[in-house]
């Protein structure tokens, strides 16, 4: 039998699930750093360095038009994840902070 927990568990996990899904990528990007920030001021290395490679991951080297943008957001990102093993966690916190900032600036004004 399950306890009145674990099914509040459920669906809050089905929640985010469906939240998830039916997010689109500018969303789910913006969700990373929402995460990576909550996860860098908890001083979680192993999480935070873990959302920047979601980051990375996500960058577009194949595109000619992208190519330079994804390149400096990599150094940016790499750079964050050093920062992060020498536990500089305001520096990474301010990078991560004005990078989501500037994501929303410029997906509000698509």
């Amino acid at each position: 039998m399950q306890t009145a927990n674990a099914l509040a568990n459920r669906r809050v996990n089905q929640y985010i699930t469906n939240e998830i899904l039916a997010a689109s990528p500018e969303q789910l990007i913006m969700k990373v750093f929402n995460f990576a920030i909550v996860r860098c001021q908890k001083h979680d290395m192993l999480k935070t360095n873990e959302a920047l490679q979601v980051l990375i991951n996500a960058l577009n080297f194949e595109h000619p038009e992208a190519k330079e943008i994804s390149i400096g957001f990599f150094r940016l990102y790499r750079y964050c994840q050093d920062q992060m093993r020498k536990q500089n966690y305001e520096v990474v916190y301010k990078v991560l902070s004005e990078l989501k900032e500037t994501w929303e600036t410029a997906l509000a004004n698509r």
